[in-house]
C-alpha cells in the first residue's frame, strides 16, 4: 500500500501547472482558461466520471418514466396490467440497486481527480514562490502570500469540485431531460423554455455585484492577514512600549471591515437564494396547472401519467437550472481565488536558471568590473563604479556606515541581485550565465538576524543536508561554541528550540546559525555581522573558530565590531555605494582616513556599551 501511495505522489502530485498559467497570461478571462486547461489535463478521468455520474443517476432519470407508465397502465385497466406493473417493479429495483456501486466508483474518481489537481496547484504555487526574486517578496506582504497560498488554493479546489460534481452533471441532466420532454411533448418544452428568462435574469442581476463583493472580501482578507502577521512580529516591541490596546484596536478595525464585507456578501446571497426559491416554486406550480388543463382538454400525449411525468421533468430541469444559479456565488468566489493565484503566477520577476551553466566546483574567484546597481523604483544608485578582484582563499571584509552598500554587495555575491550595469564574474564566468541554485550549494551564509525554525538544534544545524556524519556535527558544535550552553540542556541536540528559536537567547541562536554554515564545508563563506549578537567571550571563541575554518576558503565579512576583522587579507571601506579605501587593518589605521574614523567610533561605542 505504501509503494502504491508513493507512485501516486510521483505520478500525480508533482505536475507543474506553470505552463498553463504562462499560456493564458495577458489573455482575457485568464482564470477561466486556466481552470479549463487544468481540467483538460485530466480529460480521461473527467470522461469516466461523467459516464459513472450518468449511471448513478439512472434512478431519477428512469423512475419518472416508469411511474408514468405504471399510472397509465392502471388507468387503462387491461388484462396485462398486473404483468406490466411487476416487470416495471423489477426494472426499478435493478436501477435503484445500481446506484450504490456507481456512486462509490464515481466519488472515488472525483476525489482522486480533485485532490491531485489541488495538490498540483499548491505545488505549482510553491515552485513559483521559490523562484521569485527577493525584490518581488519586498513588494508583497507575508500575510497576503499566506492568504493566497492557504485560502485561495482551497477555494480553487472547491471551485473545481463545483465544476466537476455540480455544474457538468447539471448541464448533462438538463440536456437529457430536455430531450425526453421534446420527445414526449414539444408543447411542454415550449412552456419550460418560456419560463427560463426569469431564472436567467436573476443570475444576470446578481452576478456582477457578487463578483465585486467577493473581490473586495478577498482583498480585505489579505489585508487582515498581513495586519495579523505584523502584529505577531511586533509583539515584543508592542509590549515593551505598552501599546497593546493600540494594536488590538488596529487589528479589530481590520476584523470589523472584514466582517462588514462578509455581511454584505451574506445579505446578497440571502436575497439571491430566497428569490431563486420563490421563482422556482411559482413556476413549478404553473407547470402543474398547465399540464392538468392540457389533459382535461384532451390534447394528444397528455394523460394522468404524463401529468406526473411532465411535472417531474420540469422539476428536474428547473432544479438543475436552479443549482446552476445557486452556484453563481461560489463560482464568483472560485474565479476570484484563481485570479488571486494568477497574480503570483504572472509575476515575471523571477530567478530563471533554466539552461544556464552549473559549476562543478566553485574555486572562489570574484571580479567586479564597473558595477552599478539601482533598486527597482529607486532614483539613486545603491552601488556606483564598484571595482574589486578577489582571489581564491582571500578574506575580504566590508565596512562602512549604514546604507553604504555593504548588504547590496553581499546580495550580489550570493546572486540575489544582479548588476544594473557592469559585470560580476565568478570563476571567470558572468553571474548572468550561471545556474545560481547550483552555485549556492558551494556557499554558506551567516546572516545578521538568526533564521531558525521550530525543531531540534540538530535539525536546524543540518537543515537541507541529505547526509552528514556525527563527527561533522560534533565538530561544528564545538567550533560554534554551542557546547557552552548545550551542557545545561538535558535533551542536548534534540532540544526543541520553539518557533523562530524563541526558547534561546540571541547569542545561542546565532551560534546555531554559524554551525549550520560550517557543517556544509563551503568553498565560499559569507558572514554578515555574524558575531554581532554574541557576548565578548563567546565572540572571541567563535571568532577563533571562524579564523580556523576560513583557511583556504574565499570569505566575505561584513563587520559590526571592526576589531574582529583585524586578520582580514583586505578591508574594503564603503561610503555612498562606492569604495573609498582598501587595505589591511594596519595600512588603513596608518592612513587615518575613513576606516580610522569608523574604528575610533566603534571603540567608543563598545566602551560606552
Amino acid at each position: 500500500m505504501k509503494n502504491k501511495d508513493d507512485n501516486l505522489l510521483k505520478q500525480d502530485y508533482l505536475t507543474d501547472y506553470e505552463p498553463i498559467f504562462s499560456e493564458s497570461k495577458n489573455k482575457k478571462n485568464q482564470s477561466d482558461k486556466v481552470v479549463l486547461k487544468i481540467l483538460f489535463k485530466k480529460k480521461f478521468l473527467i470522461f469516466l466520471s461523467v459516464i459513472l455520474c450518468l449511471l448513478k443517476h439512472l434512478p431519477p432519470l428512469l423512475l419518472p418514466l416508469i411511474t408514468a407508465e405504471i399510472i397509465d397502465t392502471v388507468d387503462a385497466n387491461n388484462p396485462q396490467s398486473l404483468y406490466v406493473i411487476i416487470n416495471y417493479a423489477i426494472i426499478s429495483i435493478i436501477v435503484i440497486a445500481s446506484n450504490l456501486p456507481m456512486t462509490v466508483l464515481c466519488n472515488k474518481i472525483n476525489d482522486r481527480l480533485l485532490r491531485t489537481s489541488s495538490a498540483n496547484l499548491k505545488a505549482t504555487v510553491v515552485r513559483k514562490l521559490q523562484r521569485l526574486s527577493l525584490t518581488s517578496y519586498k513588494d508583497i506582504e507575508t500575510g497576503k502570500l499566506q492568504s493566497k497560498f492557504l485560502t485561495d488554493t482551497e477555494s480553487a479546489e472547491q471551485y473545481f469540485r463545483i465544476l466537476l460534481v455540480g455544474i457538468i452533471p447539471s448541464i448533462i441532466f438538463i440536456v437529457i431531460n430536455t430531450c425526453i420532454t421534446l420527445y414526449r411533448s414539444w408543447i411542454v418544452l415550449l412552456f419550460i423554455i418560456a419560463m427560463l428568462p426569469l431564472n436567467i435574469f436573476l443570475v444576470g442581476f446578481f452576478r456582477k455585484p457578487l463578483r465585486a463583493l467577493y473581490r473586495s472580501f478577498r482583498k480585505q482578507k489579505e489585508t487582515t492577514s498581513t495586519k495579523l502577521t505584523q502584529m505577531l512580529d511586533m509583539l515584543e516591541v508592542t509590549k515593551a512600549h505598552g501599546l497593546e490596546e493600540v494594536e488590538i484596536n488596529n487589528v479589530q478595525r481590520e476584523i470589523l471591515n472584514l466582517t462588514k464585507n462578509g455581511l454584505k456578501i451574506d445579505k446578497t446571497n440571502s436575497y439571491f437564494g430566497s428569490l431563486s426559491w420563490i421563482i422556482s416554486q411559482v413556476l413549478s406550480f404553473a407547470c402543474l396547472i398547465f399540464t392538468s388543463i392540457m389533459t382535461l382538454l384532451g390534447f394528444p400525449g397528455f394523460t394522468l401519467g404524463s401529468i406526473m411525468l411532465y411535472q417531474s421533468l420540469y422539476s428536474s430541469i428547473t432544479t438543475h437550472i436552479q443549482q446552476l444559479i445557486n452556484y453563481a456565488p461560489q463560482i464568483s468566489s472560485g474565479k476570484e481565488s484563481i485570479h488571486s493565484i494568477c497574480e503570483i503566477m504572472n509575476n515575471d520577476d523571477i530567478e530563471d536558471n533554466h539552461g544556464k551553466k552549473g559549476l562543478k566546483k566553485v574555486n572562489g574567484y570574484y571580479q567586479f568590473k564597473n558595477v552599478y546597481y539601482k533598486y527597482p523604483n529607486s532614483q539613486d544608485y545603491a552601488i556606483k563604479n564598484f571595482n574589486l578582484s578577489v582571489k581564491k582563499g582571500e578574506c575580504i571584509a566590508f565596512v562602512g556606515s549604514s546604507g553604504s552598500g555593504k548588504s547590496t554587495i553581499m546580495n550580489m555575491i550570493i546572486g540575489f541581485l544582479k548588476p544594473t550595469d557592469g559585470v560580476l564574474k565568478i570563476d571567470d564566468k558572468s553571474v548572468t550565465e550561471l545556474d545560481l541554485s547550483d552555485y549556492r550549494h558551494s556557499l554558506s551564509v551567516v546572516p545578521q538576524a538568526s533564521i531558525l525554525f521550530e525543531g531540534s538544534i540538530r535539525d536546524n544545524i543540518t537543515y537541507g543536508l541529505p547526509r552528514y556524519t556525527e563527527e561533522d556535527l560534533q565538530r561544528v558544535v564545538k567550533q560554534a561554541n554551542i557546547e557552552e550552553f548545550l551542557k545545561d540542556i538535558p535533551e542536548g541536540l534534540n532540544f526543541n528550540i520553539g518557533e523562530h528559536g524563541n526558547k534561546l537567547s540571541g547569542g545561542q541562536k546565532q551560534r546555531i546559525t554559524i554551525a549550520r554554515a560550517l557543517i556544509r564545508k563551503p568553498s565560499v563563506l559569507i558572514l554578515d555581522e555574524a558575531t554581532s549578537a554574541l557576548d565578548n567571550i563567546s565572540e572571541y571563541q567563535v571568532q577563533q573558530a571562524i579564523n580556523n575554518v576560513i583557511k583556504d576558503k574565499t570569505t566575505f565579512i561584513v563587520a559590526h565590531r571592526l576589531s574582529t576583522i583585524r586578520n582580514a587579507d583586505r578591508i574594503v571601506v564603503m561610503d555612498g555605494g562606492e569604495i573609498v579605501e582598501t587595505g589591511t587593518f594596519e595600512e588603513l589605521m596608518a592612513l587615518k582616513g575613513k576606516f580610522y574614523e569608523l574604528k575610533n567610533l566603534s571603540d567608543l561605542t563598545n566602551k560606552s556599551a
